[in-house]
């Protein structure tokens, strides 16, 4: 799972209620349900990051969704207010990601709540892809 020794603040707490997690770029709805958030995924319990991978969304996370990098930069389209902000080890990796926006959340961190549905946008850039011709 998706803990930072290093990191001393509690994990935000789990949805309570079933919600929809919208993937703005490929149109995909994942139905969320409390009752079953994935169990051997990166990120925190019920973040965004374990349920894109379980919902087979590739998404890079070179960490291991430990909050040490910023390569799950996702974009909260809707419903931000659902988690709590960020802590500052969040925002010190986010210093990092391109092209930030004010609604850029690491995506191993972002855990709704299930207050209402939330819709993320992946970058269109993607940070580990090599470069160099071989």
């Amino acid at each position: 799972m998706g803990t930072n020794p290093y990191i001393k603040s509690e994990a935000p707490p789990l949805p309570t209620r079933a919600y929809r997690l919208r993937v703005k770029n490929t149109g995909q709805v994942i139905e969320v349900d409390p009752a079953d958030l994935p169990e051997h995924y990166d990120g925190l319990p019920g973040s965004v990051l374990s349920l894109l991978l379980r919902a087979g969304v590739d998404l890079d996370h070179s960490c291991g969704g430990v909050c040490a990098c910023s390569t799950c930069h996702v974009y909260i389209r809707s419903g931000k207010k659902t988690s709590p902000p960020p802590i500052e080890e969040e925002e010190d990796q986010l210093d990092f990601a391109p092209a930030v926006q004010p609604d850029s959340r690491l995506a191993c961190q972002f855990v709704p709540d299930g207050s209402e549905d939330v819709e993320v946008e992946l970058p269109s850039w993607k940070r580990n892809e090599v470069s160099e011709d071989h």
